[in-house]
Order: structure tokens, then C-alpha cells, then sequence
């Protein structure tokens, strides 16, 4: 396929002479006339021909040299001129071009030279076009050739060294340029902070105190075999995980921080002058800023897996970090007891006021019984009722002898009327007698009730009396068992390690406050780099 051409020139060219063959057009030479039109085609093009030079004048066979040489001599002497196998193909499609029956691609230049023709020129595009007679155009526009590049100048070892040598300066100028920025953005954004740091951390930061803490809270446990199965977990840390985390949180609260203040002067100790400014509390400084304060010096950790709180308490002096550390220790022992006050309060108030209202029921009972007893006359009901029932019994037994006697008198043919009338009037009496009794134990006499009724009073009475006191023992019992259950409802604080004052200042911790100042500033640099580095890549993309 042959090359595009990138730009063309039209002008009308002449025929050359001395060239045999059919009319061909006059490709245009490196030089154009002022009045020609250029037409620049702005399509893909191939680029220009990199390969070797034209043979240079004067390089090649004359013709009167070759006029005397056979065609394989000067075969041989054109082959020793060194031609690459592109210009050997050039001019075998020159010769093509031509009509010239070449044997060999030397033989081709041979022939072309013969001609008159280069046989190394390039083919211009237009010179293909041929009109319908065979014949080709004249009038079309011919390409315009450059002049051939030149040839790539060779450079000798030392030229070569030197140009070598030009390059590594250059790029070790450039290495030392961008790390002379690295280093000066490194020492702005990360050494110079550093050293800020490290400086307040050696020079200027107060030494500070702490005092170290543990304690646990803990339930009172039962002797009682039931109570001690009744709660799974009890004696445990997670039966008073709950009262650990309400115990820290108070002390993490400002209701401690205002009491710490108010009783042991908090927001006066941190307002001394010989405190470094940073670490000062403002003399008229709010709550909301001891507040701040207070949650940086007072460190309170829990231990779910062992149950103990650990507390770490932060001040200028070793004094007051250790009366710090007990005033909130003593704070959190109230509140211990305070979680569960309301709880056996509560519970024993219950227990106590059923265990009075029933001893005042079973008092009541005793009253009425004993208002009974006095006013029927009785001490007990059942026995006046067994009395009146033996007495019943005499007098119905005399009153059948009696009625025994009577009839015997009544059998004689002849009776004594005086003995049958005093039979007669006895029997009456106990008969009166007995009914009266009877009437007395279920009707009662006048003004007085009957020991019936008595007795059924004196029963009911007397069953209330049973009821309240069963009733009294429960509530002696569940008192008992409410004042066990308090007991066991009590917390108390028991101090695993006591606060003692250091000798020794524990902040700050220059070595390494000064390595992670460093390592955070370094981070930060490394983040902002990556990021504006992204940036600038999505940007340009």
C-alpha cells in the first residue's frame, strides 16, 4: 500500500526528457513557485521516512564508466557501494513503475541508473492515477516533497560519555531539588511541631501527681441455705456489675466535681500561678472548664471480669492527689449505701407495719372476749354450759322418779289422795323447773342473755383471737425475713489498693508524649500528602 501523502501542491509540471517509456508527469521539486496552491490534507499520515540517505552525487557508476563494463561487473560494483535492503526494494518497484525487466534488485538499479532515473525516489500517490485512455494525467497536483532529513550524526565514546554524564548531573540536580522540598515541608509541618512539643513536654509542663486506687464493691452474703440458692450470681462481680457502673458514673459526674470542689477546693488548687499555662485553670474560669479539667486529672476505669474499679487521680502536689483520691473514695461509699437504702427501707416499713396492724387485730380479739366473759358472767362459756346441762340432767331424772312414784300411787285400787297430790304438785315444780333451764340456755332470762348465745359470741371471739394471732406470727416471720433480705441488700466498699501520696512526679512523660507528637504530626503530613496528591491526579486526568 503506498503512503498517504500529507500535503500536496497543483501545478502544471512539464514532461522530462530523456525518459523512454509513455508520458509520465513531472513530480514537483523541493522548491515550489510563488503563485502555486497548496492543499494541506490534515487526515492520518505516515511519517516521514526515517531510513538511510539518497546516495550521494559522484557515490554510483558514470556513464561512461559503465559503458565499458559488462552488466555483471557492474553488478558486482554495486554491490559493494553497501545498498540496505529498503532501497533495493525501492528500486525494484521503481523499475516496475518503469516497464524494466530486472533479473535481481541490483540489476534494477542497474537499470534505472541506465535510464536516468533515481532509482532510490520516492513514488508520489498522484503519479498512480491513470485517465480512461491508459494514459496518465497531466494537470494533477503533485506532492510536495521535504528535503530528505539528515543523516543521524554518530557520536564518538567520549562525546557520548560526556552527554551521559550531562544527564546524571541533571537528574541528580533534580533529586537534590525535590528532596530539599521534602525536607523543608517535613521540617514546617512535622519537626519544627515536634520539637515545639517536646520542648513544652522538657521545659515549660509542671510535673504532676497521681495516686493510684482499686476498690470493689460488694453484697453481704446469707447463711441461710435457701437464700444462698435463690440467687445464682450473688457474691459474684455481675450481682453488683450494676452498682459498679452507677458508682463510676457519679464519680465521672460534676454533681463529684462541684462536692470535690465545695468540700477539698478543686478549682483552687489548679488556679495556682506556678502552674504552666496550658494545664492552669483560669481564675474566673465556669464549671464547664473545671469540668474539663476534672475528667483529664480524674481517670475511672471498671473491670467487668473481676468487679473492680480502678481510679487514677491527677494534682500538682502529692497532697492533694492523695486527698483527692480519698475524699471521692469516700463519696462513692455514699452512694454505695445510698443505692440500696431506699430498698430496705421500704421493705422492713412494710414488714413493721403489718406485723403492728396485727398485733393490734389480735388485741382487739382479746378485748371482746374478755368484754364477753364479763358481761355474761362466765369465765368460759363451755363449762357454764356443761354446769346448766348436768343440773338439766338431775332435775329430768328426778322428775321420772317422780313420775315413776306417781303412777305406783295411781296402780293401788285405793290410793292415798294426800300422796298423790304431792306427787302430782313435784312433778309439776321440776317440770317448771327444767323448762325454765332450758328456756335460760337458748332464751335467756330478763336483762341477761342466754348461754347460747353467749357461748356462740365467746366462739367467735375466740376464733378471731386464733386467726389474729397465726396472723401475728406470719407477720413476725416475714419481719424476720424482710430484716434478713435488707441485710442482704447491703453493699459496702472494700479497698483492694489504698491511695497513697507519690514521691515522685508521674506527668508528664516527655519521651513519649515527644515520639507520638511526632508520629501524629508525621501521620497528619503523610494524610495530606496522599490526599492532595489524589487531588492533583484526578484533576490533570
Amino acid at each position: 500500500m503506498k503512503p498517504k501523502a500529507k500535503k500536496f501542491r497543483i501545478r502544471r509540471s512539464a514532461t522530462p526528457s530523456g525518459v523512454s517509456g509513455p508520458t509520465r508527469p513531472q513530480t514537483a521539486t523541493h522548491e515550489a513557485a510563488p503563485s502555486e496552491t497548496v492543499i494541506e490534507h490534515r487526515g492520518h499520515a505516515h511519517p516521514p521516512d526515517r531510513g538511510p540517505s539518497l546516495r550521494p552525487p559522484g557515490d554510483g557508476l558514470s556513464p561512461d564508466e559503465t559503458s565499458f563494463l559488462s552488466p555483471r561487473e557492474e553488478i558486482e560494483k554495486i554491490k559493494q557501494e553497501g545498498l540496505t535492503g529498503r532501497q533495493l526494494r525501492m528500486a525494484r518497484r521503481e523499475a516496475q513503475k518503469h516497464g524494466l525487466s530486472a533479473s535481481s534488485d541490483l540489476d534494477a538499479v542497474r537499470l534505472l541508473r541506465k535510464s536516468g532515473v533515481d532509482p532510490f525516489k520516492r513514488s508520489d500517490l498522484l503519479e498512480l492515477v491513470v485517465t480512461d485512455q491508459g494514459e496518465t494525467s497531466q494537470n494533477l497536483p503533485a506532492a510536495i516533497r521535504h528535503a530528505p532529513p539528515p543523516s543521524p550524526h554518530i557520536l564518538d565514546p567520549n562525546e557520548r560519555a560526556r552527554e551521559v554524564q550531562n544527564i546524571q548531573r541533571d537528574l541528580a540536580k533534580r533529586r537534590r531539588r525535590r528532596l530539599t522540598l521534602l525536607m523543608i515541608k517535613l521540617g514546617f509541618f512535622v519537626f519544627i511541631p515536634t520539637f515545639l512539643a517536646g520542648y513544652y513536654y522538657y521545659r515549660i509542663a509542671t510535673p504532676m501527681y497521681a495516686t493510684y486506687s482499686e476498690f470493689v464493691i460488694q453484697k453481704a452474703q446469707s447463711s441461710a441455705l435457701g437464700a444462698a440458692a435463690a440467687g445464682l450470681f450473688s457474691g459474684t462481680s455481675l450481682a453488683t456489675s450494676q452498682d459498679s457502673i452507677t458508682v463510676q458514673s457519679y464519680l465521672n459526674s460534676r454533681e463529684a466535681m462541684q462536692r470535690l470542689n465545695k468540700e477539698q477546693g478543686f478549682k483552687a488548687h489548679f488556679q495556682q500561678a506556678f502552674i504552666d499555662p496550658i494545664q492552669r485553670l483560669d481564675p474566673n474560669g465556669t464549671n464547664e472548664a473545671a469540668y474539663r479539667i476534672y475528667k483529664k486529672r480524674v481517670k475511672i476505669g471498671y473491670d467487668p471480669t473481676e468487679g473492680i474499679i480502678k481510679m487514677e487521680v491527677v494534682a500538682a502536689t502529692p497532697k492533694a492527689s492523695a486527698e483527692f483520691s480519698k475524699a471521692l473514695i469516700s463519696y462513692a461509699e455514699e452512694q454505695v449505701d445510698q443505692l440500696t437504702k431506699r430498698l430496705r427501707s421500704d421493705q422492713m416499713k412494710g414488714a413493721r407495719e403489718s406485723y403492728k396492724e396485727a398485733e393490734t387485730k389480735l388485741t382487739e380479739a382479746n378485748q371482746r372476749v374478755l368484754s364477753l366473759q364479763e358481761k355474761a358472767g362466765v369465765v368460759s362459756a363451755e363449762s357454764e354450759l356443761a354446769l346448766q346441762m348436768r343440773q338439766i340432767s338431775t332435775f329430768e331424772l328426778e322428775l321420772k322418779n317422780k313420775q315413776l312414784q306417781l303412777a305406783e300411787l295411781l296402780d293401788n285400787p285405793r290410793p292415798n289422795r294426800t300422796k298423790v297430790n304431792i306427787a302430782k304438785k313435784t312433778i309439776v315444780r321440776l317440770e317448771n323447773l327444767v323448762r325454765d333451764m332450758r328456756d335460760a340456755l337458748t332464751i335467756g332470762k330478763k336483762g341477761s342473755s342466754s348461754i347460747a348465745k353467749v357461748q356462740g359470741e365467746l366462739v367467735i371471739a375466740q376464733a378471731d383471737v386464733a386467726t389474729r394471732q397465726l396472723m401475728l406470727s406470719q407477720s413476725l416471720q416475714q419481719l424476720e425475713t424482710a430484716r434478713v433480705e435488707a441485710n442482704r441488700q447491703t453493699r459496702y466498699l472494700s479497698l483492694g489498693v489504698r491511695p497513697i501520696a507519690p514521691d515522685e512526679a508521674t506527668y508528664p512523660r516527655a519521651f513519649q508524649n515527644t515520639i507520638l507528637a511526632f508520629l501524629v504530626f508525621g501521620g497528619l503530613y503523610l494524610m495530606a500528602s496522599l490526599t492532595a496528591s489524589i487531588l492533583r491526579e484526578q484533576i490533570s486526568a
